[in-house]
């Protein structure tokens, strides 16, 4: 167990920021779970920025890694353009 005061400080951040990053990344996830689960083409489209930019804001408070977003930005539109 800490005994510093700061270290104390320092263990209540981490928890707080554990759950606020947990919460956002399985937000994503589940958002990106949906629109590979979509078969229509056109509802794909319409899925696709607010997914799209929810990876972006994550990407740029370094929730999941830039190039991740940018993996899985680029994996949704071949899923699109793959529909019929």
């Amino acid at each position: 167990m800490a005994h510093h005061k700061s270290c104390l400080k320092r263990i209540r951040q981490t928890k707080t920021r554990t759950l606020h990053n947990r919460y956002y990344a399985k937000t994503m996830r589940n958002a990106v779970r949906k629109l590979r689960a979509t078969e229509d083409k056109a509802a794909a489209m319409e899925l696709l920025p607010k997914v799209q930019k929810m990876l972006d804001k994550l990407a740029k408070t370094n929730i999941i890694h830039k190039n991740k977003a940018a993996n899985l930005t680029s994996g949704l539109m071949q899923h699109i353009n793959k529909l019929a």
